[in-house]
């Protein structure tokens, strides 16, 4: 149950990430280098192999992507 749920978080941060990422028309290694962040980085979080990302990466995240940190907060 609880793995679910940490699937399911993943992929609603990443569903809101990659359509602002489409409406921005940049792809992940755009993201990166706007985000100050190895491309692996973007990698590991789209694949689900960071479990919590940490406070800092949201943030640059979401100043790359120009969204404030609600609209990429998990609910």
């Amino acid at each position: 149950m609880l793995r679910e749920r940490k699937e399911n978080e993943h992929n609603m941060l990443w569903f809101v990430i990659k359509k602002r990422m489409s409406d921005l028309k940049i792809n992940q290694s755009e993201l990166a280098r706007r985000a100050k962040v190895n491309t692996t980085v973007i990698s590991a979080l789209k694949l689900g192999k960071i479990d919590k990302p940490s406070f800092e990466l949201i943030c640059k995240i979401a100043d790359a992507l120009e969204l404030s940190l609600e609209e990429l907060r998990v609910r």
